[in-house]
């Protein structure tokens, strides 16, 4: 397969880029640091423009969608949340997404059975609503309703799923997160695998539960 995978210098996004690798499949891993394959700040039409030069007219198999920020853990109702913040928030989780599927869409239309995963969160769901966190939480409910929308317009044409990666010791999810990089990088490649046409638009946990929306 050939696959692109956003935000893959760190955490989850480093951990499919190396397992596909190992598993012998073409990756082209992007980032904004110069550990990636091809830079890509998900926020700037340049860089997916490069990235599209960059691929050519070579088949994308799977799209994982993995890039994003989280610019407001601990503000406060009172003081925090800039707008600002929400900007620079929006832009990478939700804009950054769309993108990226609208510049790699010709690519994987060349594949035979193409397929994309939002790596989105459990934060997104209405079930899940303690307080705090309004910008990413705000971001992640919006990639969620964006991948539900991509899922109904490309049916039968390209598989969509969106997916809470579980609460994982990255830098984002804090050494005392609940699971490891390796087992939540093991369930996703298992949700990817298991993802069809008939199950598009699909939000799953990391370990092959539904999520309500």
């Amino acid at each position: 397969m050939n696959i692109v995978i956003t935000g893959a210098t760190r955490g989850i996004g480093a951990g499919l880029a190396a397992h596909y690798t190992r598993a012998g499949h073409s990756v082209v891993g992007t980032g904004r640091s110069a550990g990636a394959d091809v830079t890509l700040d998900v926020t700037q039409p340049s860089d997916h423009s490069a990235l599209a030069q960059r691929l050519a007219d070579v088949p994308v198999d799977l799209l994982v969608c993995n890039a994003g920020v989280y610019l407001d853990r601990g503000e406060t109702l009172e003081t925090g949340y800039a707008a600002d913040v929400w900007a620079q928030t929006f832009a990478a989780n939700v804009t950054g997404v769309f993108l990226t599927v609208q510049t790699l869409l010709p690519h994987l239309r060349r594949a035979a059975r193409p397929k994309i995963a939002i790596i989105s969160s459990q934060m997104a769901s209405h079930t899940r609503a303690p307080g705090g966190s309004y910008i990413y939480r705000s971001s992640k409910a919006a990639v969620l309703n964006l991948g539900r929308n991509l899922a109904s317009d490309l049916a039968g044409e390209v598989a969509v799923g969106i997916y809470h990666p579980g609460w994982v010791q990255t830098d984002m999810g804090g050494a005392s997160a609940a699971i490891t990089v390796d087992q939540s990088v093991a369930g996703l490649v298992d949700r990817f695998e298991a993802l069809s046409f008939d199950t598009s638009g699909c939000f799953e946990t990391w370990d092959g539960q539904a999520h309500p929306y």
